[in-house]
């Protein structure tokens, strides 16, 4: 979540009155995350989140979207719904941008995970890769493999060596890596495939919600768990693994979803692709994030760490 599009209280109170939700009483932009602007949105009936799409997230898609968290929800997993209007829309303009009024859920992300959340994240991550096995519907990944090599060509080799030096060919030797290697023949689902810290909610010792589905698309089911594993099992530079949280997320995903030899025989390798992907968008961000937007910019080279204990060490499944 982040804040690149400025929403005024009265721009807010005009599209509240499409709703049968309350009058407005509080409206504070969210600047955790990259992609859309967000809003913590309170009436006096009660919180939502206000998410205005920005230019990452093609509008053409949030039917998809839509439809994924509406199959979820009728299956009865926490995640959050699109609020409809009178007339029965979910989709709205607002300040020049598509927007939704997203349901509130109850919790907080951990940035210190212990053993037993992380039990309880992969068990929610089964859960979920469960509820959508009968999902119908398609996206094909917009960051996946192929999109990497293209996606690097878009970030200033300058502004990448000033960074860090010598990136521009530990990047280019991955690729090529990856290209080589990368298995396709591996169970498919619709899969989250951002599942941090800060897209899950945690009450109690329980998952109340995963949100934020913007890059969900339909990919191998082992790469979400290898996206999650790369986000929960390390220290937030990347610097430290944490055997004992990585060890715990993959048990619980493993007791609601049952991986297959050639998905254990992958992880390694997916863990490694989850890694590039997140260290070329953060690179990509850092280099071009517009200097007044309400964003709080991710460190690339925390990526960059995590791929490097995964080509040293693999992971074990």
């Amino acid at each position: 979540m982040a804040v690149y599009t400025q929403v005024s209280a009265e721009a807010a109170q005009a599209l509240l009155k499409h709703y049968d939700v309350g009058r407005l009483i509080a409206l504070k932009g969210i600047a955790e995350g990259v992609e859309n602007s967000n809003y913590l949105l309170e009436t006096d009936q009660a919180r939502f989140i206000l998410t205005l799409y920005e230019n990452r997230v093609d509008p053409a898609d949030l039917p998809y979207f839509h439809a994924m968290l509406a199959h979820l929800h009728s299956a009865g997993a926490r995640v959050p719904r699109f609020i409809e209007d009178r007339e029965g829309e979910w989709l709205q303009d607002v300040a020049g941008r598509k927007a939704c009024l997203i349901e509130f859920l109850a919790g907080v992300s951990v940035s210190a995970p212990d053993g037993a959340i992380a039990h309880k994240v992969g068990e929610a991550l089964g859960k979920m890769h469960s509820a959508l096995s009968g999902f119908a519907e398609s996206r094909p990944n917009p960051l996946g493999l192929k999109a990497w090599r293209p996606f690097f060509a878009r970030c200033d080799e300058l502004a990448t060596e000033a960074l860090f030096p010598g990136l521009t060919a530990r990047i280019a030797s991955e690729l090529e890596y990856l290209e080589t290697h990368w298995p396709d023949d591996l169970p498919q689902s619709a899969i989250h495939a951002d599942l941090f810290p800060d897209n899950v909610l945690i009450l109690d010792g329980e998952v109340t919600g995963l949100i934020d589905f913007y890059f969900a698309c339909t990919d191998a089911r082992a790469y979400d768990l290898a996206v999650t594993h790369s986000a929960w099992a390390f220290s937030g530079d990347g610097s430290q693994y944490y055997d004992e949280i990585g060890n715990a997320l993959v048990q619980g995903y493993g007791e609601r979803v049952a991986l297959s030899a050639e998905e254990c025989a992958a992880i390694p390798i997916l863990a490694r692709g989850a890694c590039l992907r997140f260290l070329l968008t953060r690179l990509y961000d850092w280099i071009n994030t517009p200097a007044g937007a309400l964003v709080s910019r991710k460190d690339p080279l925390a990526f960059l760490r995590r791929l490097d204990h995964y080509s040293a060490n693999g992971l074990a499944v």
